[in-house]
């Protein structure tokens, strides 16, 4: 079985299809998910609210993000395991990038690691790729960001917004990242920007003209009974069958 390299994922940009990558965040999911021969797994500190709780990104620790990269890891033998910086571990300073983005591939297993931001990243991106550390970006909404845009909205509806997220990933693309996540921006925006770069562009919520597609392990499955985010795509409902299986167990026991 041959383990996916960061050049693979830059290969598939030349595909005439999308290529589907997941977020998983622990052994089994990941397990399976590498079964199903998915090229590439993030470890998103999107479990913050999925695994953990929270209501938003924001709370999620590094130590938290990094045991589950640990879990990904040993789960995973082909798919090229990306982790996730949480908020506040690469912001402050570019020395703080390096340190936690080399943790989250020393200790953690990860092959590279994911930022959010464009141009006021990039010398951190080029810092983290100096020294040997692979950068999936993310432009558009970014949920680390969620108070600053007051909530989940879509973003570069405007001219203005347009202009910033494709300087956004033109400066990611300049200081060295594999590839860009664009998430939640009109698809005639996240086709140009496809079109712009020479690294692929992995979209969610982003229309259908990105390189690759990106899903969510629980929302793909039903796992929650919330409502999905729009963008979702749904394939089961996991949760309501898991339920009525506890439930019986529960009648079992009791009679």
């Amino acid at each position: 079985m041959k383990k996916i390299t960061i050049q693979h994922i830059k290969n598939l940009k030349s595909l005439k299809t999308s290529f589907p990558t997941i977020t998983a965040y622990d052994y089994m999911s990941a397990k399976i998910v590498d079964e199903a021969e998915i090229p590439l797994i993030l470890v998103g500190d999107s479990a913050s609210m999925m695994i953990y709780g929270y209501d938003t990104t924001i709370p999620i620790s590094m130590e938290e993000i990094l045991l589950l990269t640990k879990a990904v890891s040993r789960g995973s033998k082909r798919s090229l395991i990306v982790a996730d910086m949480p908020f506040l571990s690469y912001q402050p300073s570019i020395e703080e990038t390096i340190k936690n983005a080399g943790k989250l591939m020393k200790e953690g297993g990860a092959a590279a690691v994911k930022l959010e931001g464009g141009v006021r990243i990039k010398q951190n991106v080029y810092a983290l790729v100096e020294h040997g550390i692979p950068v999936l970006g993310h432009v558009g909404l970014t949920p680390q960001s969620y108070h600053q845009m007051s909530g989940y909205k879509v973003q570069g509806k405007n001219n203005q917004e347009a202009k910033q997220i494709i300087d956004d990933a033109c400066a990611l693309e300049e200081a060295g990242a594999f590839g860009i996540v664009l998430e939640c921006i009109p698809e005639a925006l996240a086709e140009k920007i496809t079109n712009t770069l020479t690294i692929p562009t992995i979209g969610i919520g982003s229309g259908k003209k990105c390189d690759g597609q990106i899903q969510v392990f629980h929302d793909i499955l039903g796992y929650s009974s919330d409502k999905p985010p729009g963008h979702a795509m749904q394939y089961d409902s996991l949760y309501s069958s898991v339920l009525k299986s506890v439930k019986k167990y529960k009648s079992d026991i009791e009679s």
